[in-house]
């Protein structure tokens, strides 16, 4: 019966997507471009074993890939997506070795019908790692004693529409499931959420309102049911054109599943500045049942930089950091900062792309890392991260600090655990920091260092994890649609956990990509 309620809640789901998919743009600007890339790596550490262990590897990489944007009046839409297959000189010494390296990402935004019925939809596969203690999935793609390959997709059809000229309403359903491929680990799970939203028009005006209601069940295999219901109401009084006073009030009820529950009232006042289209900050004090909470965002862009800084304070599970992350996304960072040079959308898209790849940036920016856990957990994140783009030079850096104490019972996350480390993550704190520096040196060539620090602290058991990271590299155009790069690095720290060890890798990585 269970299997045959979800096939009906995605009736409508289905009807939806159809509907779209009939009215296809009669106009729409799109690019298709394949790729392909070798890299041939010499490591005289590739499993991050501690030193008196290290063996000094070969390892050759061919990764097929693809990256696709349309833009129209009716659907915007990108995807893209790699493999990464690997060789090695001597297969037998990688324990736990990868052989391939499977991603990607998808989005779609549609128009069902004008102004009233909407659609958004995702999808996505990443390397993702177990523990936030010793080498992560990104320090060690060779090996998997650390990683799982998390899948997620979100599909969300929704109605939004102006209830004459004192409120707009939307009423929207997701359907949404994040999977791992070590489900005895870290449970696969699936979420309903229905939202409503109903607020004044978004022109301004003297006193601004809204109310949102929102429940969430999700289906976990190891941690069980659980159940999310927030109700609030908020309130916005605009003392002049760029200062407003906001204040909010509502009602928070979680069920943990395996753990209890929790609920209470909230509140919060604060107050939002707008003094140019180019700066804006808001900030809040409050109180949760769960505690005192503050919130802060402040975004700042001129013609060659962007600076971004948040502080927030909330509920969170590991699977809501997959399907909607908390952390600063790189290509949204990089639109603000490529938008005043290259208008089109689509271009513009392609150019991050490139720019990425060239610089060798994260998905993510400021993001600390997102270990499993089944349980859920009270998030506090600082984050700050800045762009800037010169003549010839462009840096990008980044800064993070978050602290997630767990909520429910600890018996959630001993498969992941065991008996021994079972409280490893109550109470996590994490502290990083990055930065890309890029120097063109002519019209085809650039030189990209990066270096970042990250310590991850369990202040329960007191284990304490480091990460240093170093890599300095020239990437040089071959023409319109062929690059090569060569990278130099160095890695090193220490893993933390009952068998206690450092390590130390220096790579070197030669690769040729193609546009096809």
């Amino acid at each position: 019966m269970a299997k045959r309620s979800g096939r009906l809640r995605l009736v409508p789901v289905a009807a939806a997507v159809a509907a779209l998919l009939v009215a296809a743009p009669s106009r729409a600007d799109w690019r298709f471009t394949p790729g392909l890339s070798t890299t041939a790596t010499w490591s005289d550490n590739p499993e991050l074993v501690s030193d008196e262990l290290a063996r000094s590897q070969w390892i050759a990489q061919v990764t097929p890939s693809f990256h696709y944007v349309l833009d129209s009046r009716r659907v915007k839409a990108s995807a893209s997506g790699s493999w990464r297959q690997y060789a090695y000189s001597d297969s037998e010494a990688i324990r736990s070795r990868a052989d391939n390296v499977r991603q990607h990402a998808a989005s779609l935004q549609g128009i069902v019908a004008d102004d009233l019925l909407f659609v958004d939809a995702s999808s996505s596969r990443q390397r993702r790692s177990l523990s936030a203690f010793g080498p992560q999935a990104a320090d060690s793609p060779y090996n998997r004693e650390n990683s799982t390959d998390i899948e997620t997709w979100s599909i969300s059809p929704y109605l939004r529409h102006d209830l004459g000229r004192n409120a707009t309403a939307l009423l929207r359903y997701t359907r949404d499931a994040v999977n791992s491929d070590r489900p005895s680990l870290y449970g696969n799970s699936t979420a309903d959420t229905v939202m409503l939203n109903l607020a004044s028009p978004p022109e301004p005006r003297l006193l601004s309102w809204g109310f949102s209601a929102m429940r969430q069940e999700q289906d976990n295999e190891l941690a069980g049911d659980s159940l999310i219901e927030n109700t609030r109401a908020n309130l916005r009084y605009r003392i002049n054109s760029s200062f407003a006073l906001t204040a909010s009030a509502g009602y928070d009820n979680y069920e943990f599943g395996m753990g209890g529950a929790s609920s209470g009232r909230n509140w919060s006042g604060g107050f939002a500045w707008t003094p140019s289209q180019r700066t804006n900050i808001e900030a809040s004090y409050g109180r949760h049942f769960y505690g005192n909470t503050g919130f802060f965002q402040a975004n700042v862009r001129s013609r060659r930089t962007v600076w971004s800084a948040s502080y927030t304070d909330t509920i969170t599970t590991t699977r809501s950091q997959f399907s909607l992350p908390a952390a600063i996304d790189t290509v949204a960072l990089l639109d603000r900062l490529f938008a005043a040079t290259i208008p089109d959308p689509v271009q513009r898209q392609l150019a991050i792309a490139a720019y990425i790849e060239a610089t060798g940036l994260p998905p993510s920016l400021a993001d600390s890392v997102n270990y499993l856990s089944n349980r859920f957990m009270r998030q506090k994140l600082l984050q700050a991260t800045g762009a800037l783009r010169g003549a010839r030079a462009d840096t990008v850096v980044a800064v993070y600090a978050s602290e997630r104490t767990a909520l429910g019972s600890e018996e959630a996350d001993s498969p992941l655990l065991g008996t021994q480390l079972r409280s490893l993550n109550d109470n996590v704190r994490q502290r990083g920091a990055s930065a890309t520096w890029s120097y063109k040196l002519n019209r085809r060539s650039r030189l990209v260092a990066n270096a970042n620090y990250s310590r991850s602290e369990s202040l329960t058991t007191g284990i304490d994890s480091r990460r240093r990271y170093l890599s300095v590299g020239v990437h040089r155009d071959l023409g319109r649609h062929a690059a090569a790069s060569l990278e130099l690095r160095r890695r090193a720290g220490n893993v933390g956990r009952i068998d206690e060890r450092t390590y130390t890798e220096n790579a070197i990585a030669a690769s040729i990509s193609m546009k096809l």
